[in-house]
């Protein structure tokens, strides 16, 4: 189904945490979310307008520390303006005939905004949903037409904690006191979790004594849990990995947390990390790359040295993960895919990243944006309604906002199956500034 984008607008609205969030080199305290709106025509006349968002994450995509946040935000605001001169100059295509992957995660980022703006479009164009459209190949994909029509999107997903480096465990000096949880502990008791995701900071002894803390909260669940350990890029080496998780091993504190960790995500740092074999850290777990996949010849590069998985997220692109997930199918043998999160916000970017692993039948996800923002309580409440009485399955309405709901560590979804990209509503477009 080819089409043609005939206007592209940018939009931003600043999101601030409700507490910090640490990962890799820098702690989070705000940053801008972008809003793409695209309109596209059919080849036989029809218009449609589709929508997504993304935040501007600062070192992330680039962790170049000479970089200031403002730079960073700067850089993906560049990335989504190239890309909709692209865009706009394309003429009649597919959707993924219009996508325009390259290498490097900030220079994909605007790709990856505007390809899903482009696929809400075509959808709502075509009265059918995101899972309709990927299952039919409506997008175009060079991919077997068995691998999309097999995929099933599940209706709930368990929803994977972030403990980020600077979360408090079990106590906190300085409380938010917004009547929402901060602590470990009171995450557990409030959405049930038992899937969690760890981060390390490549330090194995400062590792090890936090980690420690965090299996003393842990091994409280009568019932089985799960966890991945994300270094995000922190270690030099395999080396140095190996380093930790033998003293992981070796703390009889930490037996039952090794035999809960499912996966290893992005122990080194990218500029090394594909430089060399981790076949024996693989031996130990799998081992999963996420920053290094910077384009769509990543993952096979990685397989070649050990490692045995890819992240999903929709800031590096719909179509990537689809594509990488064909690939885990002709594998086989324990390839896989796991979903991650980058502080995904309530609404348009939360609902289209879930419908994503919901198809692509992941069982689990990792979830943050909840944890380090207060919902949706800084938007309009018109917008805020409008999604809970559309998504009322995901959504909750509680202390003052709108905000995702968790019960027993699981998000429910089915309202996901809808038409357009996993959204029957739309955000407040006057509400938001334009993007500079």
């Amino acid at each position: 189904m080819k089409f043609s984008v005939r206007q592209v607008d940018f939009f931003e609205r600043p999101v601030r945490l409700r507490m910090p969030f640490r990962f890799g080199v820098v702690t989070l305290t705000e940053a801008p979310q972008a809003f793409v709106r695209a309109r596209i025509e059919l080849e036989n006349g029809t218009s449609a307008e589709g929508a997504a968002a993304e935040l501007l994450a600062p070192k992330w995509f680039d962790k170049n520390p000479a970089l200031s946040n403002e730079d960073n935000f700067e850089q993906l605001r560049d990335s989504l303006s190239k890309a909709r001169n692209l865009y706009l100059a394309g003429g009649a295509n597919t959707a993924y005939g219009h996508s325009r992957p390259t290498v490097g995660l900030v220079e994909n980022f605007g790709p990856a905004l505007l390809d899903r703006a482009l696929l809400d479009a075509l959808c709502r164009a075509l009265g059918i949903s995101f899972y309709e459209a990927i299952r039919r190949n409506v997008a175009g994909l060079d991919l077997s037409p068995k691998f999309l029509e097999d995929l099933k999107p599940r209706g709930e997903i368990a929803a994977r904690h972030t403990v980020g480096l600077v979360d408090p465990i079990s106590s906190a000096e300085t409380r938010v006191n917004d009547g929402l949880p901060e602590t470990l502990e009171e995450v557990i008791a409030r959405y049930g979790h038992r899937w969690f995701k760890l981060k390390v900071g490549g330090d194995v002894k400062a590792d090890v004594e936090r980690l420690g803390a965090i299996a003393a909260v842990l091994d409280r669940i009568a019932e089985p849990y799960h966890a991945s350990f994300d270094g995000n890029e922190q270690y030099e080496d395999v080396e140095g990995v190996l380093a930790l998780w033998r003293r992981v091993k070796a703390e009889p504190r930490l037996k039952r947390l090794a035999a809960s960790v499912v996966f290893i995500e992005q122990p080194i740092r990218r500029q090394n990390a594909l430089a060399a074999d981790i076949k024996e850290l693989a031996r130990e777990k799998p081992v999963i790359i996420d920053e290094s996949d910077d384009s769509l010849d990543a993952f096979p590069r990685a397989k070649a040295l050990g490692y045995r998985g890819v992240s999903s997220k929709t800031c590096k692109g719909v179509y990537k993960a689809l594509i990488n997930a064909a690939r885990c199918a002709e594998w086989g043998d324990g390839y896989f895919m796991s979903g991650e999160d980058l502080t995904v916000q309530a609404g348009l970017a939360l609902q289209q990243d879930l419908a994503l692993v919901s198809l692509l039948g992941l069982t689990h996800v990792e979830r943050n944006g909840h944890h380090y923002v207060n919902g949706m309580a800084d938007l309009p409440g018109r917008e805020q309604g409008r999604f809970l009485k559309e998504h009322g399955d995901l959504y909750e309405q509680s202390h003052g906002a709108v905000r995702l709901r968790i019960q027993g560590g699981m998000i429910q979804m089915k309202s996901l199956d809808c038409p357009g990209y996993a959204s029957r509503a739309m955000p407040e477009w006057d509400a938001m500034r334009r993007m500079r």
